[in-house]
């Protein structure tokens, strides 16, 4: 398999693992469109086609902050229970219309009280939602499994409360913890309270780094706040002055000496500024370093995106085969939030005989 190059129309029906999606980046805009009129939010447009190329260029800044603000009409429609309902539940029948299999998607509470619920029912509600979603997905014949990550953001200070939710739920789908926001000026170490009580608590958390903020902050989200996990970890390439002749720095060579999974996301980075295309992700150049590297759509919303996109682009402009495709999507299973057992089930129950029959 390892020489496949795999046809456009093939990509769709490999099963697929995503580690890095948010809720709130990834609505559809019709939704967007019917939730703001019922709670009397005004959008850009009415159109749900011309919000969508909204999204799309608005968050094509190359800036992480002004790719943020981009969330206000999705966070909008989001604080009643009927729209964290709907929302939750067509999140998981996109993504098992995409082909993914396992999924984890995160969002912070936080974020979706404005209308008078309160952290407990916000998370009650989400998981009510996707458990909606994923009844119907294995009813259809498209099962999913879904996990959820509660996000702290990094620049206001409710993370450790976000911690006690994350222990909370813990037993009911939720199954890690990250924090989220600006990078810039707004360091891990800053909640060190909430990862201290995690790792009491052995619940795993992945920390949104290396993408506007260097390795100081992949450093420090690794070997001062503990995580299992970075969110994106672009910049781990500053610590390897030679991709080609890939000579690792210390950090490097501890991130893939102890296959620490970087969640990244090609197209989001393009927005952001911190990849300059495609063809020139680091995320290939990772992989063939032996980086457990993942592929991920951060914002499906935002950034125009699926997995079944992300896969195609890699494929058409950075060369990758089936089994490169196949490789991710082990290396999201092998890191993914969940008892070994369960990973080891969906990768030989379900991954493995899928790109088989697929391929």
């Amino acid at each position: 398999m390892t020489a496949t190059r795999v046809e456009a129309d093939v990509i769709r029906r490999l099963p697929k693992a995503v580690l890095h999606d948010h809720l709130d980046g990834g609505l559809r805009p019709a939704t967007v469109v019917e939730l703001a009129d019922a709670v009397g939010h005004t959008l850009p447009t009415t159109d749900p086609a011309e919000l969508a190329a909204w999204y799309y260029e608005a968050a094509n800044s190359g800036d992480l902050v002004r790719y943020i603000a981009t969330f206000e009409h999705t966070l909008a429609v989001m604080q009643t229970r009927e729209g964290l309902l709907r929302t939750a539940e067509e999140y998981v029948l996109d993504l098992a219309a995409d082909g993914v299999v396992y999924g984890e998607v995160r969002y912070a509470p936080e974020l979706m009280v404005r209308g008078g619920l309160t952290l407990p029912e916000v998370v009650e509600t989400v998981q009510e939602g996707l458990a909606a979603g994923m009844a119907k997905a294995a009813a259809a014949g498209t099962p999913v499994r879904v996990g959820t990550l509660l996000c702290g953001m990094r620049m206001f200070d409710r993370s450790r409360e976000i911690a006690d939710l994350v222990v909370a739920f813990r037993d009911a789908g939720v199954v890690g913890f990250d924090i989220a926001g600006a990078e810039d000026g707004f360091p891990p170490a800053d909640h060190l309270a909430a990862f201290e009580y995690l790792r009491r608590e052995n619940v795993p958390f992945t920390i949104h780094a290396g993408e506007a903020h260097g390795l100081p902050s992949i450093h420090q989200a690794l070997q001062v706040c503990g995580a299992q996990r970075i969110g994106h970890g672009v910049r781990i390439t500053d610590d390897i002055p030679d991709l080609a002749a890939g000579k690792l720095g210390r950090l490097a060579g501890w991130v893939r000496d102890r296959r620490v999974a970087l969640e990244m996301c090609p197209t989001s980075n393009l927005q952001t500024g911190a990849a300059t295309s495609i063809a020139e992700h680091p995320i290939t150049a990772l992989k063939d370093l032996g980086f457990r590297v993942t592929l991920n759509t951060d914002n499906r919303l935002v950034s125009g995106t699926t997995m079944t996109r992300e896969m195609s682009l890699l494929v058409e402009q950075a060369g990758w085969t089936a089994e490169d495709l196949r490789t991710v999507t082990l290396n999201a299973l092998k890191s993914a939030f969940l008892p070994f057992d369960e990973r080891n089930a969906i990768i030989r129950d379900v991954v493995l005989p899928g790109y088989e029959a697929a391929l």
